[in-house]
This record gives structure tokens, sequence and C-alpha cells, in this order.
């Protein structure tokens, strides 16, 4: 995943007997050997573009065909997935003209620059302006680009949504995150405007982390559609930020209050850029790996229910990440999830739901969930005849629990087929809370929802420091551990131990195979709520 703010699942009491499961045992030790080797060093982290990644799919797909899974229409179990990776290089730089003064940031710590252009070198000139939020919402009558064309120019924008107002305290979903407030939706809006760059403006409160995030992504390898990005991509953080609009002859705060408005208008800000970005650029092809359980029924096999797990994790760096070790070995981000796919679908091969059940494992979700995005452009089953995406990612490892995180299920009627399954395995649905930090957006799942399908990241919640866990065993240790994991989050720390308790994971997986039961079986398709953005979405 690509947030410190976690998916934590798995909340979930002892299954229900299997008379009252519509889907087959889960079983821990497939789980847990998957999982030991997935997190082992031999796979140096399983990073994209690099060898770790090739042994990891080769594994993944040799276990898929011993598992009894069946290929896709081609005969494979392998699904390409190409893009273009970019590191920048020596020698890269932007400055800043305002005024009568002129200013040459540190790149790292005042700004960070790349390009998602696909070119080895970049040279721009270009003016800066500031276009809010930098969103376009139809559903909420908003448009902070009003008719202003910003072609060839670098915007600058914050990032998050325009904030809840006591006329308008449900304005982009109140205190929680949408699409439009993520860094993501900036820069392709930025690209759809034709703008030349895109610069967001860095707080912790607003981008949910803080700036260490962007500039570890920054100084590693980027990964973008070929050619799809902007010339200019980057962060700017707020000191720096301040001064160089006040040499401009411009309040920072004074541009933000005017931002929450409806009726802001982009602001030229006199200030000029010139910037030089040299980059390594390589061509990538990695895989997703896909296997198939047909339907039982005959009227109903065509269309299929969908579960995922990303495989990737950060890799293997050029120098020491931490003392001596420099492998992101990503246990919990994500082999748990691609352990418990393996799991699963071992149980599901020998009891076929009416409907055909696809198991997907996306290549890099950790830069910008390529896999999951190729997949859908190029489904198994057309998606008008995907029901839902299940997705799973970073599992529970602290025992068992009496609740099951579905946060982002009441977008759909995906979250009455749950409580449906909670019920019968004798659990209570977590109670929702305002998705702060954007987590819906942050997984593979929400490929699917972009495309119109009802998909969710299945037992998940955002860690926020007082989460809510309800342990069967152990509580209070059981609660630290999965506290604790925020230090191990995308470090070399987050590695297998024999010592975890795979009984919560092992019902985590149980409650989404029954899950998947429960719709591939059942009578109606699910749908969006009316009224949600992803129920405007044709497939």
């Amino acid at each position: 995943m690509d947030t410190t703010y976690i998916f934590f699942a798995g909340l979930a009491l002892a299954a229900a007997s299997a008379s009252a499961q519509q889907a087959p045992l889960v079983k821990e030790a497939p789980l847990r050997a998957h999982l030991s080797f997935l997190a082992d060093d031999l796979l140096e982290g399983r990073g994209t573009g690099q060898r770790g990644g090739d042994l990891a799919v080769r594994y993944l797909e040799t276990q898929a065909a011993a598992i009894g899974l069946k290929p896709l229409a081609n005969g494979l179990y392998r699904q390409p997935v190409r893009f273009q990776g970019t590191k920048l290089v020596d020698g890269s730089a932007i400055r800043f003209a305002a005024g009568a003064s002129t200013f040459t940031p540190r790149v790292g710590q005042d700004v960070l620059i790349g390009t998602g252009s696909g070119r080895a070198e970049v040279l721009l000139d270009a003016p800066l302006v500031f276009v809010g939020y930098g969103a376009i919402a139809p559903e909420e009558g908003w448009n902070d680009y009003k008719d202003v064309d910003v072609k060839g120019k670098i915007l600058v924008m914050m990032v998050n949504d325009p904030q809840p107002t006591a006329e308008e305290p449900n304005r982009f979903a109140g205190k929680g995150y949408t699409y439009y407030g993520r860094w993501m939706y900036k820069y392709e809006e930025a690209v759809r405007r034709g703008a030349a760059g895109a610069l967001l403006i860095h707080t912790t409160p607003s981008a949910a982390y803080g700036w260490n995030v962007p500039s570890t992504s920054f100084a590693l390898e980027r990964f973008h559609a070929p050619g799809g990005g902007n010339l200019l991509e980057g962060w700017l953080t707020e000191d720096f930020t301040r001064t160089l609009f006040k040499a401009a002859g411009f309040d920072l705060d004074t541009l933000r209050a005017a931002a929450e408005r409806k009726d802001f208008r982009p602001v030229e800000l006199k200030i000029g850029a010139h910037a030089e970005i040299r980059s390594s650029v390589r061509q990538v092809e990695q895989f997703n790996v896909v296997g198939i359980v047909p339907g039982s029924d005959p009227k109903l096999r065509g269309q299929a229910v969908v579960y995922s797990a990303h495989w990737d994790h950060l890799g293997k760096v050029d120098g020491p990440a931490d003392g001596t070790d420099r492998i992101y070995n990503g246990a919990i981000d994500n082999g748990s999830g691609a352990a418990a796919l393996l799991a699963m679908a071992a149980a599901a091969v020998h009891k076929p739901a009416k409907r055909s059940q696809v198991f997907l494992w996306p290549a890099a979700e950790e830069v910008g969930m390529h896999g999951a995005q190729a997949y859908v452009a190029n489904p198994a089953f057309p998606l008008k005849d995907t029901l839902a995406d299940l997705n799973l990612d970073s599992m529970n490892f602290a025992g068992r629990t009496r609740d099951i995180g579905v946060a982002g299920a009441e977008r759909s009627t995906l979250v009455d087929s749950a409580a449906k399954v909670a019920k019968q395995m004798g659990l209570k649905l977590a109670p929702p809370i305002p998705d702060l930090s954007g987590a819906y957006f942050r997984a593979d799942h929400f490929q699917f929802a972009k495309a119109g399908v009802p998909a969710f990241n299945v037992g998940s919640a955002v860690f926020s420091g007082d989460g809510h866990f309800e342990f069967e065993h152990m509580h209070d240790v059981s609660a630290a551990r999965i506290v604790a994991f925020k230090d191990d989050y995308h470090r070399v720390s987050d590695q297998y131990q024999a010592s975890w308790d795979l009984s919560g994971m092992v019902q985590q997986a149980q409650f989404t195979l029954n899950l998947g039961y429960e719709v591939a079986n059942g009578k109606a398709m699910p749908s969006w709520k009316k009224g949600d953005p992803f129920s405007f979405i044709k497939r």
C-alpha cells in the first residue's frame, strides 16, 4: 500500500460450522507456508522490475497450476503489465523567479521534482498558477478551474478536499476523504487540462502523512503508464511555499481561504519556474497472475466474482536501508494477502460456486496500482459480468477477533451480503468511521470501483491510534502487536515471524471466501447505492 495509514484486517470470531458456510474451509498450514516463502529474503522483497518480483510471479503461477486453478483463455496464468520506470539523476534542479527575488530550493528538502512524461531530459520554463484544490466535481457543483486556460502552465494546488462547512457539513464526504483529494487525481487532472506540470503543497494533516512519504517515493524509481504523466510532477513544503508566495505578493493563508469557496478562480502567481529534470528511463514489463475456478451453473458461469491481493512490495534497495538490511520483505504488506489468496483458491477448487471465481494477484500496486488497472482494461470476464472485487491487503497476524471491517462496502449492496455472512460466522461488522486518509482509494479494489464494479478491501480499518479491534483472546497483547506494526510499515522490519498467531488471518480469509460465495451464488448482482459517485459509471 502507498500510505503510512495502514489497512488492518482479519477482524473475525471463530468460523461457524462447515454446514453454516457456503464456502469450503480455508486451512492455516498452506497459508503459513506460502507467507513464509513469499516474505523470505530469497524473493528480495518482490520488487517491481526486480529479480525478486520475477521469482514471486513464477511461484504464484506454479502454485495456481498445482492447486488446480484454470488459466486465462490463452492458456497462461500470467497477464502482462507494461509501464515505464523513471528515476531522478544528479543535475536535476528547479528555480523560481518571484518579483526581484530568485529561489533555488533544495531538492528533497524544500521541493520534490520528477517527470511522468517518460522523457530522459525535461527543460521547462513556465509560469505558476494557483488552482486551489485542483478539483472538478460535477456532483458537488465544484470547478476550481472555471474557464481559465492553464495549458502549458505549472499548477500549484493543495492536497485533500474542500472542507465541510456549517452550511454544507457533508460536502466532499464531510470529514472523510474523496478521490478528488488524492495526489493521483490531481496529477491526472493536470494532464487532462493540458498543464505543463503540477506541484502539490504538503502539510501532514492535509496529506495524512509526513514529508518523508513523498520524499522517499521521489528518491526511488517511479512508475508511469507510457507518456501518461506531466512534464513536471512534485511537491512543495509549506514553509517554502509561504516564502515563495510572499515574494510574489501573495499570502498563502489568504489563497487557501479563497479556495474553500465555490466561486474561487485560479490565480496567476506572477512566479516563473525553470526546471531541468534528468532521469534514467526504462521500459518495464511485470505480470499479474490470474487463476479461475469455473462456475458450476451453465447459465451463470459467464459471470464472476474477483478476489485480489497484490504480490509486490518495495524490493531490494541500492544501499543499506536499515543498518545492513537492504530488503523490504513485505511480509504483512502484502505477503499476507497473496498467501491467503492461494489458501482460499486451494479450498475453492473443491467446491465451485454457481458463478465463476477469479483469483487475481496484481503486480505493481505499491507503485501506482498498475497491475489492477491492466486487469480492469483486459479482464478475464467482461466488467459488465463481474459482480464484485474483494481485495485483501495487510492482514491480521495477531489472533482471532470478534468483528470484521468492511469499510467501503457501505457504498454498495455488498454491505448487506457482508452483514449476512458476518452473522452466519458469529461476527459483528466493525462500525464505520470517516475515511480521513483516503484509504478507500489506495488499494487495488479502487481500480475496479473506478470502472463501475462494486469493490472494497475486506477486513480493513484505517490505523489512527484508536482503531476498533475486539480480540477474542490475549486482547492486550494482540492489540499491542497491531499498534506496533505502524513502526514496521514500509520498513525492512516487516518480516515474517514464526510466532505469529495466524488464526485471525485464516478467519479473515474465510470471511472473504464466504462473502464471495454468497455473491457468486446469489440471485442478483451487487449494485452501488443510489447517489454514490461510482453509481454514475457505466460498464
